[in-house]
């Protein structure tokens, strides 16, 4: 059996925790910060559990998470 590629972009956003789930940075945290207040920055600082229809197609770019 050959071994699978892992894509590489996927494996640049995603990460597993401990129980498995797949957890993902949030968006609009890049530029244009200035108005955005320190409670919505600090929030988009935290991490993201991945949608559970949408983690199956992760785990498919990631088959060795």
């Amino acid at each position: 059996m050959p071994k699978l590629k892992t894509r590489k972009a996927a494996a640049k956003r995603f990460r597993a925790t401990g129980t498995g789930k797949i957890v993902r940075r949030k968006a609009f945290k890049n530029h244009l910060l200035e108005h955005k207040s320190a409670d919505k920055k600090r929030n988009m600082s935290k991490m993201a559990i991945v949608n559970e229809r949408d983690a199956e197609n992760v785990r498919f770019m990631l088959p060795y998470l």
